[in-house]
């Protein structure tokens, strides 16, 4: 497994940082020497990640602001100069999406330009990786995966702006010669993350979290629906192994690469909410019948990451599920913990 030696040292903005993945991927950075900087909206939940496990104490710069606000992302940039840029931040959520279309376009497509625009202008950065979502292929419920050239769309509200904020990234790859900026742009499509320290709202593994703590029913309302699962450092080593693959030269203007799990973990949220509960505590769980659109079925094919970075997870389902589990209890037994069991968790994954 790569060290990623090539990222100590490096200047690297994490935008999103205070979010559930942005925290777990800057506490890796920072453990690799890069001198982590982060651009994000305060957290939104209480308990959070980033608190939890005093995330702040280790960036060199720590900016609260919107990426939807060009001028925010501009000073950032300018200010903290990095040579790459892990583009995390977006509003993540499905039924939030919904909730809140409009913000959900601004945030997850124009703040992605914002971003871009910001890269472009500063000479500084060499690359810029854009973290998108599996949910930007146009679903037909194929049995095959899907490959990062089968055709991209989205019925509800964020696929479909993960899907444009996709072709404004394609666009602004394209446009680089144009402009005489020689500047990598990278896309990574992940599928559904999990892992210790999510509270995110309407989130299948933090929603049973909170049922199973505080013993009340948990509503599933598409309990056959077939997800692509990982833990998030699973993908946190994709995304690290792209920005290392940026200071080697060998990404050219970039590309989209798909990041998924073996077909194998891609199980249904029924089998998954029953192994978790074998490995915890059980929750009571109402199933229920989806009320808005939501694919059934969707699979990624990561050969492309698999033969090219040599990248794949380095923990399957049944180890993804026992380190959750794990973080969970040891954090509600201690919270002074979180930070403790973490930074034990990416020890464990690296190998170390």
């Amino acid at each position: 497994m790569s060290t990623y030696r090539n990222l100590a040292g490096l200047d690297i903005l994490v935008t999103g940082h205070t979010g559930f993945t942005g925290t777990w991927a800057c506490h890796w950075l920072h453990r690799l020497g890069a001198r982590v900087h982060g651009l994000a909206l305060s957290p939104t939940t209480k308990p959070n990640l980033f608190d939890a496990t005093d995330a702040e104490a280790i960036l060199v710069s720590h900016t609260i602001g919107d990426i939807g606000d060009l001028d925010t992302v501009l000073a950032c940039v300018e200010a903290c100069r990095p040579k790459l840029i892990l583009h995390l931040a977006a509003q993540p959520l499905v039924l939030a999406s919904y909730s809140h279309p409009v913000e959900t376009y601004r945030t997850n497509v124009l703040g992605t330009v914002h971003v871009l625009e910001a890269a472009r202008r500063n000479d500084c950065v060499a690359g810029v990786l854009c973290i998108t979502t599996d949910k930007v292929y146009e679903n037909r419920n194929w049995i095959h995966p899907y490959r990062e050239n089968d055709r991209i769309g989205g019925a509800d509200p964020y696929s479909a702006s993960k899907s444009a904020a996709e072709i404004a990234i394609a666009s602004y790859r394209a446009s680089l010669p144009s402009w005489g900026r020689a500047m990598a742009i990278e896309c990574a499509r992940g599928g559904n993350i999990i892992g210790g320290g999510d509270w995110s709202e309407n989130r299948l593994v933090p929603d049973y979290v909170r049922a199973a703590i505080a013993d009340t029913p948990l509503e599933v309302r598409n309990p056959s629906a077939t997800r692509p699962w990982q833990h998030v450092l699973c993908l946190v080593d994709g995304y690290l192994a792209l920005l290392d693959r940026m200071t080697s030269g060998k990404s050219g203007s970039g590309e989209a690469w798909n990041l998924g799990p073996d077909v194998a973990d891609c199980v249904p949220v029924r089998t998954l909410l029953d192994t978790l509960a074998s490995e915890w505590k059980a929750a009571n769980i109402v199933y229920g019948k989806a009320v808005q659109h939501e694919a059934e079925l969707l699979v990624l094919d990561s050969t492309k990451a698999r033969q090219r970075l040599d990248w794949r997870p380095r923990w399957a389902l049944a180890e993804t599920l026992r380190a959750t589990a794990e973080w969970y209890r040891e954090f509600y037994a201690d919270p002074k913990i979180a930070s403790k069991i973490t930074m034990e968790q990416i020890g464990r994954y690296c190998g170390a």
